[in-house]
């Protein structure tokens, strides 16, 4: 069945995983705290001591930062995890070409990939959240509210990822695409200050992110604030680059490796 051949593909993912998670562990737990640390208590002093928090919704600096800091984190996890890792498994290690010789069709190997996406998003977006408590930044029923827009917005980006690492050839495009793409939105997506600061013709383009849409969801969730839009539209325009993402990722992974 199709749903077991999707598990043994996450199987295979946690396996894998196996060797390597004491090093993710930390660098889960560290970048958080260094982020937050920085931005939110050390750049955090000065906002406050400005007019910052009027601009802010009248939240301290930290406050209003974590939550962006979460959803921008759950885009890095959610685009990492479908660039390079897919990459090699086409290219360089070859591991799909062995897969697909199994009874594992193309829609399984994508579907647990995504599946294994959305474990990992759920592992960093919770620790995440465990440092915001910590740093007091929002409360403990807050934290826990932001982590499913949080994890939404990941695999938004995991699943569009995925699709363009099937068409590409080399990691220059992985490159070119984290470089003029996904730091690009990191900055200027409403994480660390609003978008209405920025330039009024860049702020259309902000808007059309889907890393705007996930961030002023997980503010909101975990801020009790009102988003920009509805919950149910920022939900469904992040939905959309899910399901596109993946049906492009299972055509072209299809065109690439089934001859």
């Amino acid at each position: 069945m199709a749903a077991t051949e999707t598990l043994r593909v996450v199987e295979n993912h946690a396996r894998t995983y196996r060797r390597i998670w004491r090093g993710s562990i930390i660098s889960t737990f560290l970048n958080p705290i260094l982020y937050l640390a920085a931005m939110g208590v050390g750049l955090g002093v000065l906002v406050d001591e400005g007019a910052g928090r009027q601009s802010l919704g009248g939240f301290d600096y930290l406050t209003y930062l974590a939550p962006g800091l979460l959803a921008a984190s759950a885009m890095q996890t959610g685009a990492g995890d479908a660039a390079w890792p897919v990459l090699a498994g086409i290219k360089w290690r070859r591991t799909y070409e062995a897969v697909l010789a199994t009874p594992v069709a193309v829609r399984d190997l994508i579907t647990g990939h995504l599946l294994w996406v959305t474990l990992r998003l759920l592992m960093m977006t919770t620790i995440f959240s465990f440092v915001m408590v910590m740093f007091g930044a929002t409360g403990v029923a807050e934290a826990i509210r932001a982590i499913i827009p949080a994890i939404v917005t990941g695999l938004a980006f995991g699943a569009s990822v995925t699709a363009f690492s099937a068409t590409t050839t080399d990691h220059t495009g992985l490159t070119n695409l984290f470089r003029f793409g996904i730091v690009p939105m990191f900055l200027f997506s409403g994480t660390f200050f609003p978008i209405s600061q920025l330039p009024g013709w860049t702020q259309p383009i902000a808007y059309v992110t889907p890393l705007w849409h996930g961030v002023e969801l997980t503010r909101g969730w975990a801020l009790g604030i009102d988003p920009t839009f509805s919950a149910a539209f920022h939900f469904g325009y992040l939905g959309l680059w899910i399901v596109v993402g993946s049906l492009l990722a299972v055509r072209q992974l299809r065109k690439r490796m089934i001859i």
